[in-house]
């Protein structure tokens, strides 16, 4: 792998960087307590599906609460639309071409990260459920962790020292771990802890009780759901991430016959059923075509909102903990995802292309004293800002190295002069799962440029006249010149960030579900 050429992962070097970087952080606590950080993350949770963002399709109350005492931020994006490489972007402040993380690749944890910083600076840290990076976590002082993807039902959970199953549902479970930790934390230290669930990702498996609430509900249609892609390029076309053409049997919750066992079963399952018949009334009914499609995309979203509305549920128990335990006030909340995702928006689900619905990622975040309640904040932000963000938080010096800005102006409510007004974008993986095309592009605050390198072909949006992104202007003599400045931002940025093309053919290691290689397990 040529991953590993880019990492600076000699320990000594690594250790050098870390106690550089914490420095001040002793200075910046004799000013006062520094704030407990509670950084809480999803896997796949579009904002569209949060009734903070405006959500049309469900209620969200607790995660709004995070939002209503402090920050939504409106344009907040990811640098890579998968959950790997966004995971170690997070953690390192950097982009995936530096941190070797471009598709499914191992996390070189010898690395400098986040949680080492902040641990050195004397904050406790901690780590619950989803990390999905193949090898062992380091930085920090407890995790308990799922393998790969994980369970939904009964996970099993691993640390350095053993691994158990616990009977249950994954969302309650690492809720209840996460207020495990906090109780047993040293009362000494502030603490870093990221609880991570795996829920809302594929195959969207709810609880009885959440199922129960969505079951027969009518999940208002996006207004993209039957696009028909004209315009666009061949990418968008070859996709095979389609609500009505490449969902499974498993992903609609179809029950298998009875006899089916083994590799037989798992081909039954992962067949894309063109008919279905179901019970209405009593009476069996056979699903074809367009009345399918549209059955289809209520069977996905009935399963991916109840998924939704256990982690609303069990963030709320968290912060009523908070609040319970007198510690709600010197604790900084987060509630974010590793990317956004797609709610039948353009006929898809799953993430990876740079069209809104899964650059985009929900960001809210909390802070008593600092944050003014009920504000938003429109300038642009990314998961690459996040760790010098939470180092800032801590009185930690950002290192020279992390490519992210630190967003705590932004959380003040005031928009530094030089604020970035675009963004880079790269994804890897091509053709990889769901045939999409690998690609990059710049963001601007009103248009948006996309090229498909192994295609060479490219798109052009106006994201003021077109949000929905239908017509590609590529092309269009009226907008040459804008063109050519957006082609001009591209590669200004490409080359800012050092991106010089080196993972363009990588491809991830052998994995069963796309996940990195999973170390074996005590």
């Amino acid at each position: 792998m040529k991953a590993t050429t880019m990492i600076l992962s000699a320990t000594v070097l690594g250790l050098l960087s870390v106690v550089t970087a914490v420095m001040p952080a002793a200075q910046a606590a004799e000013g006062g307590r520094r704030p407990n950080i509670l950084y809480i993350m999803t896997d796949d949770h579009a904002s569209h599906a949060m009734s903070c963002y405006g959500s049309v399709v469900n209620k969200t109350p607790n995660l709004d609460r995070i939002a209503d005492a402090g920050v939504r931020f409106d344009n907040c994006f990811v640098t890579n639309s998968i959950c790997a490489p966004s995971r170690a972007t997070i953690i390192t402040g950097k982009y995936s071409h530096i941190n070797g993380v471009p598709v499914f690749n191992r996390f070189d944890g010898s690395q400098p990260t986040l949680a080492k910083y902040l641990q050195s600076a004397g904050y406790h840290t901690g780590l619950i459920g989803k990390w999905h990076l193949g090898s062992d976590p380091t930085g920090f002082d407890h995790w308990e962790i799922l393998p790969g993807q994980g369970r939904y039902f009964d996970p099993e959970f691993y640390t350095a020292a053993k691994t158990r199953t616990i009977k249950g549902y994954a969302t309650d479970i690492i809720t209840d771990l996460t207020i495990e930790f906090l109780k047993n934390r040293p009362k000494d230290k502030p603490f870093f802890l990221m609880s991570h669930h795996k829920a809302p990702h594929r195959a969207w498996d709810p609880d009885e009780k959440h199922r129960a609430m969505f079951a027969d509900r009518k999940i208002p249609e996006p207004p993209t759901l039957r696009d028909d892609y004209a315009t666009r390029t061949d990418a968008i076309k070859e996709n095979e991430q389609r609500v009505f053409d490449d969902m499974t049997r498993r992903d609609l919750k179809l029950t298998p016959p009875a006899d089916l066992k083994g590799s037989d079963l798992n081909k039954w399952l992962g067949v894309k059923p063109t008919e279905v018949e179901i019970e209405v009334d009593g009476q069996k009914k056979l699903l074809k075509g367009e009345e399918l499609n549209a059955w289809k995309y209520q069977r996905y979203m009935q399963d991916y909102l109840a998924c939704i509305q256990s982690v609303d549920d069990n963030v709320g128990r968290l912060l009523d903990w908070l609040d319970q335990n007198g510690l709600a006030q010197n604790t900084i909340v987060i509630y974010t995802s590793d990317q956004g995702f797609y709610l039948g928006d353009h006929g898809m689900y799953d993430k990876r292309f740079m069209y809104e619905e899964s650059l985009r990622t929900p960001f809210v975040v909390r802070w008593p004293g600092v944050i003014k309640p009920g504000s938003v904040q429109k300038a642009m932000a990314l998961n690459a800002d996040f760790a010098p963000t939470l180092l800032e938080v801590a009185g930690v010096r950002v290192p020279d190295d992390m490519q992210g800005r630190s967003l705590v102006p932004l959380l003040r409510g005031e928009r530094p002069a030089d604020w970035r007004t675009s963004i880079y974008y790269r994804y890897y993986h091509d053709p990889g799962h769901h045939n999409t095309r690998a690609h990059y592009g710049v963001r601007t605050e009103t248009h948006k440029l996309i090229y498909f390198w192994k295609k060479n072909q490219w798109e052009l949006f106006d994201l003021t006249k077109d949000p929905q992104e239908l017509k590609n202007l590529y092309g269009d003599p009226a907008v040459g010149d804008l063109t050519e400045k957006l082609k001009a931002e591209l590669y200004r940025l490409k080359k800012e960030l050092k991106d010089d093309d080196q993972f363009a053919d990588e491809q991830p290691p052998p994995g069963v579900d796309g996940s990195p290689p999973v170390r074996k397990r005590p």
